[in-house]
Parts: structure tokens; C-alpha cells; sequence
């Protein structure tokens, strides 16, 4: 099997279980409460991810990244997946699946936003159509079509799941820089991250799930929405000899997302949510080309 193959594949396996993810929430949080899921989904996600790194034999890495920069990977651990999962599934708890995953999708277009002050790059007309597609999209899913009268299932659901788009654009802008190993890079992001979860869990609900459903759901979060899966994406992204032709399969991942908040949660999925994407995913990409 040639390396694009290889590749094509990985990619189509990490897409279709990122997929799944918004499905698999909504199923833990019947159960769970969100700091439960959080500690539970992180806890799996670390564990996974370093067995990963010694199956590469890269495990002496993660001390070394450790001591020469341990700020950096302080900071990037509380942005995720501390803050981030913490704030999207709170925002999963308020809205339905359908709205949260859909405005969460919108954080390349706030990524475009967020590189003008930090980045100091300039928005050109491509990037502000960009931004107006998405956002004209935004409020058409957050209001389920009733944009005159600008009402919603939960607007702290809605501020909630825009602001997770600001945390994983400024996660991506501060990953972008680190030449470091990914994978080994992501685990130790988890690991420091796993016994905070864990005490806040302790803490705030109990570390003992109320069903074993709820604890399966949020063990494969961990493992198809954190871990395993950025190592599977990753290492089709090297593999591959024409990247971009891999990084658009990304945009199967909303509509795939659709048919299983659709099949599995029975979620109507509403047109509004439908036009609302139609305009996010060529915001989107109008927004990469451009870049």
C-alpha cells in the first residue's frame, strides 16, 4: 500500500470518528456531569496518548520537553484540554448537539480574527467574507432560523461555543510555533492536565459515575475525540505527499456529525441548521484558500 493510501485512510478514520464526537457527548452527559466527563474523557485521552509515545519509543521526550519548557506546556494544557473541553461541554449540556458542533466549527474563521492582533497579519476582502459568511451562519443556527427576533435555546449555550472557538484558535496559534514532536507534545498537554480534572472531579461531583454507560461514553471521547485520534490524523498528515488533499477530508466531519445526531440521539435536524453550515463551510474555506 503506497504512503498517499496509507494516508487517505488514516485521514478518512480519524474524520469519521471526530464524526462521532458530538453524538458521544450528548450520550455521557445523560449520565455524567460535565466535570466528570471532562476528568474521565482526559484520564483516557493521557493514558492512550502515552501509550502511543512508547510504542514510537519517544518517552524519554516528554521529560526532557518538560524541563526546557515547562510554562509553555503549563499554559497549553489549561487551554487544552482543560478550558476548552470544559467550556464546549458545557455548551453541549445547554444546546443540542446539532447547534454546539455546528458554531464550535466555526473556529477557523475566529482563527482568521485572532492572527490580526497576535499574528499581525491583515484581513483581506477574502478573510471578511469569511467572517461574514460564518457568523451570518452562526446566528442562523443559534436562532434556529428566527434571526428577526434573535431568540435562543440558550444563550449562554451559544456564548459558550463561541468562546471555545476563541480557546482552540488561540491553542492553534501557540501549537503552530512549537517544532516539537505533536503527539509527545499532546500527551504531556494531558497529562499534566489529567490529575487537575481528576481533583476537580473529587471535588465538585464525585469521582464514580452514576452507569456504565456514562463512563464507556466518556472513555471513548477520550480515546475518538482526544487522543488516539490526533495521533491517527497526525501521522496521516506526514504520510501524505499532497497534504491539503488529506486536510479537506475535514469537511465530511459537520455532515457525517448530522447523520449521527440525526440517527442515534433522534435530534430533528432543522433547516437552519443545514443553511447555517452551507454558509460556515465556504467561510471556511474561502478563509484557508486565502491563506
Amino acid at each position: 500500500m503506497t504512503n498517499d493510501r496509507r494516508a487517505l485512510l488514516l485521514g478518512l478514520a480519524a474524520v469519521l470518528a471526530w464524526s462521532t464526537a458530538a453524538t458521544a457527548f450528548k450520550l455521557a452527559l445523560r449520565d455524567l456531569a460535565v466535570i466528570q466527563l471532562l476528568a474521565y474523557a482526559i484520564t483516557t485521552s493521557a493514558i492512550a496518548l502515552v501509550g502511543i509515545v512508547i510504542a514510537q519509543g519517544k518517552a524519554t521526550l516528554i521529560p526532557q520537553y518538560l524541563r526546557e519548557t515547562p510554562l509553555y506546556f503549563l499554559i497549553m494544557a489549561a487551554l487544552n484540554p482543560l478550558l476548552y473541553y470544559l467550556i464546549l461541554l458545557e455548551a453541549y449540556d445547554l444546546l443540542p448537539a446539532q447547534q454546539a458542533q455546528t458554531i464550535n466549527y466555526s473556529w477557523a474563521i475566529m482563527l482568521a480574527l485572532l492572527a490580526v492582533p497576535l499574528l499581525g497579519q491583515r484581513l483581506s476582502r477574502r478573510d471578511l467574507v469569511a467572517v461574514a459568511l460564518g457568523y451570518v451562519g452562526v446566528v442562523i443556527i443559534a436562532t434556529s432560523g428566527n434571526v428577526l427576533e434573535m431568540q435562543f435555546a440558550s444563550g449562554l449555550g451559544v456564548a459558550l461555543a463561541l468562546v471555545s472557538t476563541v480557546i482552540w484558535a488561540l491553542y492553534w496559534i501557540a501549537s503552530a510555533r512549537n517544532t516539537r514532536d505533536p503527539i509527545v507534545s499532546l500527551s504531556l498537554n494531558f497529562l499534566i492536565a489529567a490529575p487537575v480534572a481528576l481533583l476537580a472531579c473529587h471535588l465538585y461531583a464525585g469521582l464514580l459515575p452514576p452507569s456504565g454507560l456514562g463512563l464507556a461514553a466518556a472513555i471513548y471521547v477520550g480515546l475518538f475525540e482526544m487522543g488516539v485520534t490526533f495521533a491517527l490524523w497526525s501521522t496521516a498528515l506526514r504520510l501524505a505527499s499532497n497534504v491539503s488533499r488529506v486536510g479537506n477530508l475535514i469537511f465530511l466531519s459537520p455532515m457525517l456529525s448530522l447523520v449521527f445526531i440525526g440517527t442515534i440521539l433522534g435530534e430533528a435536524i432543522h433547516p437552519a441548521t443545514l443553511v447555517g453550515l452551507a454558509l460556515i463551510i465556504p467561510g471556511v474555506l474561502l478563509q484557508q484558500s486565502q491563506r
